[in-house]
């Protein structure tokens, strides 16, 4: 007797054409849903342009796909079920106007600091040509390389004490005008005391008794990245405080991100530390508390006690 037909093909095992491309990026957006992604139709069509190896804007003029690809598409859904980072598995994170390469053991650059970015983007511009730009705890490097993108006639440079984000961010900065420097930020750079325009930094500040409610950052991001240290998280914060005030010329800026939280708590850290004038808070997109700045107060060599008046928000 003639054999019946075989077993049904799997995804992996078949081709797209258009039409099955749209259907395959819709049942893995619903397969990411149901696994609690919060921008399942985004990542879908990120991973399904990760496995045609094409733009996500040209996603839809690719006729057709190979089984290499849908088999690798397959695998890049699953991963992300599993509530890995999505810029883990492509491989790259989008920050401004730069891509930059991230992966296990590198903090994921997040949206909210690239207002913190642009902040520090906008002093940069102010002092103009040959600003002097430092970007301490830089991780993948971001920051660094969005303010050297944006800025392109300042010098900056980037600090991290990780190796395996070092190791990262030597592969970002390759070939551009970022100079990279492995050590620790409350001590960095002693050759550039007093000559710094901008001083910009996320540095870790989740406090001990914080709760990481995402799987992508609890399992994925590294420790060193995200605990600030001290009983309230801000300890690594008021060592990068304290150095850049060392690093600054008089009238120089210091830029730092903090939890949505903290926003007085490090408001009154700048303003007990002393030095600093222009104290003040600022907001993320969606409205919350997300980053300070401080103005190196004038004839003012580092730290020492002071008063000095805080405020939020409002112009430099």
């Amino acid at each position: 007797m003639p054999e019946g037909p075989g077993p049904a093909r799997t995804t992996s095992a078949r081709s797209w054409g258009s039409a099955g491309l749209a259907a395959m990026i819709a049942s893995a957006a619903a397969t990411l849903e149901a696994a609690g992604i919060a921008s399942p139709r985004f990542d879908a069509e990120e991973l399904a342009s990760y496995a045609v190896g094409v733009a996500r804007s040209r996603l839809w003029s690719v006729p057709a796909v190979d089984e290499e690809a849908v088999a690798r598409f397959d695998a890049a859904v699953a991963r992300r079920a599993s509530r890995e980072p999505l810029q883990h598995i492509v491989g790259t994170a989008a920050f401004r106007h730069v891509e930059v390469g991230v992966g296990p053991g590198v903090f994921v650059p997040r949206p909210e600091t690239e207002v913190v970015a642009g902040w520090a983007i906008e002093r940069a511009r102010e002092i103009g040509s040959g600003a002097v730009v430092v970007d301490l705890c830089t991780g993948s490097a971001a920051i660094a390389l969005a303010v050297a993108n944006e800025v392109p006639d300042c010098v900056v440079h980037a600090v991290e004490l990780s190796e395996d984000a070092l190791v990262c961010a030597r592969r970002n900065t390759a070939g551009t005008r970022v100079q990279l420097h492995a050590g620790d930020a409350r001590r960095a750079l002693p050759e550039l005391d007093g000559g710094v325009d901008v001083v910009v930094s996320n540095p870790p500040y989740i406090p001990p008794d914080g709760l990481i409610r995402d799987p992508e950052v609890a399992d994925h991001d590294p420790p060193i990245a995200l605990w600030g240290l001290g009983a309230d998280g801000l300890e690594v914060l008021r060592g990068v405080a304290a150095r850049a005030q060392v690093l600054l010329r008089p009238g120089g800026w210091l830029v730092v991100e903090h939890a949505d939280v903290q926003g007085t708590a490090v408001l009154e850290l700048l303003r007990r530390q002393g030095g600093w004038e222009q104290v003040r808070d600022h907001q993320d997109l969606l409205g919350r508390d997300r980053f300070g700045t401080a103005r190196k107060a004038p004839q003012i060599a580092g730290p020492r006690p002071g008063r000095h008046h805080s405020e939020r928000e409002g112009n430099p």
